[in-house]
């Protein structure tokens, strides 16, 4: 089996959000979901690592190639971790017969405005509130990372 030297060993979520005027008296927050083309379920920005990639440099590239966003958005490095069965990526043990499921990193990203451009992994885009985006989400990953993200900014920002 040959293993796989451009793909590295984990996977990263970016959650993109957009400060709100809200009814209180700090910002509210929206958050970009994207619909998967091929599954139809609604998720974050995510991908894998390439090469010698960092997570960051990797949620920078991925957020990119799924949004359009360039290098002048902030990530927020989050702390919600999961792993990833490897299987799950690619449909076979993409690193050899070891290593059985991957990290991902989960990240925050400021955006300026609604405006995004979609790659052809997604079929739609939506801007959606806190309660909303539970809701749509489909992996639970993706739910602890956006539960982290938003208590951090309502308790930065308030």
């Amino acid at each position: 089996m040959a293993l796989n030297q451009d793909r590295a060993p984990f996977q990263v979520l970016v959650l993109p959000f957009l400060p709100v005027a809200g009814d209180g008296p700090g910002p509210d927050f929206v958050y970009a979901l994207f619909r998967r083309s091929d599954a139809g379920y609604w998720q974050g920005v995510a991908g894998g690592g390439e090469g010698g990639e960092s997570p960051i440099d990797a949620a920078r590239r991925e957020l990119a190639e799924e949004t359009g966003l360039g290098d002048d958005v902030e990530l927020l490095p989050l702390d919600s971790r999961t792993t990833i069965p490897v299987t799950g990526i690619s449909g076979s043990l993409l690193f050899g017969p070891d290593l059985l499921v991957v990290p991902e990193h989960a990240f925050g990203a400021r955006c300026a405005s609604r405006e995004l451009l979609l790659s052809g992994e997604h079929s739609e885009c939506g801007w959606f509130a806190y309660d909303a985006a539970q809701r749509a989400l489909h992996w639970d990953s993706n739910k602890n990372a956006l539960w982290e993200l938003d208590h951090r900014l309502r308790r930065v920002l308030s």
